[in-house]
């Protein structure tokens, strides 16, 4: 019987659907191993900061198409983004997965959060559930997404405005932690530079003709200081001097520094955004100078995870011998993956990378994000992802479920 022409007939879908693609996916991993490896090692070992992820971004395209993807780079006006499509069997009437890349670095601890291998995972998903959705003929489209500048540009944000979600379905991505947990949500950003200006003077000749910009910034740290106690418990601040003075006998005329606001709601952030204006005017009352308020980087959403996605992960996780456990509360870090969650069902899952808990955006982490054992989870991960792609396919009640989680939640916020 030709398959071409047997795949619109009921009995060709429910034997496709019952079809064991859990061995072709561990076996387009394995095969692809040292190659996904090789990749991880590779970012790790030249960390690049957002939006200069050039040689990362290089290596992920070359693969992608030695691997027989089709591969648009740069994507969305962005240099080192890029879109990566496998298109299979009469692929315009099925599904479109996607599965989100991240491969930019920490400014002085390199790979401290792990991108290397988020980017590495998701190439080696992708390529494991295009070679399960070609064996089984089912149609449909595979996606790599390279994402770049996640640690404050925002890339997946210019890649929303110029619509590179468009026509997906469900997205993806995995991202390393000392556990291995589904995406239990996290809290949205706000970044804020604050500039502080008064006027120099001999700090012992003429004090009393200066007006200390510096002091203005220490009262707003102290103000800001005194609030954490009367915050939500889950919403966050923190901040850092980035400009101070120039020398200790000069009264600095100028100084600044930058705050992240978190919260997981709207209304939290926009409290918290009110509040934290008043203690910067009240910092430059005190100390007689002026002050300048600009936005610094992208305000990334609270996310919005996928209850059927989550649920298939963790099923999957169990099985590869990920360990999975259920998280108490929302995590308390930001991403761009957010914003994505917004304009198309997904989730956002971490794998476990370490046997004690240790913390993100740590030397540590840098360390263990390079390490044999980190490997090796990193192809379960991949596996697992590939696994639910799979499910994503060839189950439509389980597209059903993840399209309906998905509108009922958007409305929500509506």
């Amino acid at each position: 019987m030709n398959a071409k022409l047997a795949f619109n007939h009921k009995s060709y879908r429910e034997y496709a659907s019952k079809l064991d693609q859990s061995k072709i996916i561990g076996v387009a991993i394995a095969s692809r191993a040292s190659q996904i490896i090789g990749l991880a090692k590779r970012i790790h070992a030249h960390p690049e900061i957002g939006f200069n992820e050039h040689r990362a971004a290089a290596w992920q395209v070359g693969l992608l198409k030695k691997w027989g993807f089709k591969v648009t780079c740069p994507f969305a006006g962005l240099a080192t983004a890029y879109r990566a499509i496998w298109k299979t069997f009469n692929a315009g009437n099925g599904p479109v997965f996607c599965f989100l890349s991240e491969y930019d670095a920490l400014p002085g601890l390199g790979h401290g959060c792990g991108h290397n291998l988020i980017a590495a995972a998701s190439l080696g998903a992708g390529a494991a559930l295009a070679d399960a959705l070609s064996a089984a003929r089912l149609p449909g489209s595979v996606i790599v997404m390279g994402t770049p500048a996640e640690e404050g540009g925002g890339g997946k944000i210019a890649i929303i405005r110029k619509g590179g979600f468009n026509k997906v379905d469900a997205v993806m991505m995995a991202h390393p932690s000392f556990r291995t947990v589904p995406d239990g949500g996290s809290t949205m950003i706000a970044g804020v530079q604050v500039i502080f200006y008064g006027v120099e003077a001999h700090a012992a000749g003429f004090p009393e003709k200066g007006k200390n910009a510096l002091d203005a910034v220490i009262c707003l740290f102290n103000a800001v200081n005194a609030w954490r106690q009367h915050i939500v418990e889950d919403a966050r601040v923190h901040g850092i001097i980035t400009e101070g003075g120039v020398k200790p006998n000069i009264i600095p005329g100028r100084a600044s520094c930058i705050f992240y606001l978190r919260a997981l709601s709207d209304t939290c952030l926009a409290g918290m955004q009110k509040r934290f204006i008043d203690m910067v005017r009240g910092a430059a009352l005190i100390t007689g100078t002026r002050y300048e308020i600009r936005g610094f980087g992208q305000t990334y959403a609270a996310r919005i995870p996928n209850a059927p996605l989550n649920q298939s992960f963790l099923s999957e996780a169990k099985s590869l011998g990920l360990n999975p456990q259920i998280p108490a509360r929302a995590l308390r870090g930001s991403s761009d993956f957010g914003n994505v969650s917004r304009v198309v069902p997904g989730v956002h899952v971490y794998f476990g990378i370490a046997s004690r808990e240790i913390p993100g955006h740590s030397k540590i982490f840098t360390k263990a994000a390079s390490s044999p054992y980190a490997f090796k989870q990193m192809l379960r991960a991949a596996e697992a992802m590939a696994r639910v792609g799979w499910s994503f396919f060839k189950d439509a009640e389980f597209r059903k479920a993840v399209k309906n989680d998905f509108q009922s939640k958007v409305v929500d916020l509506a």
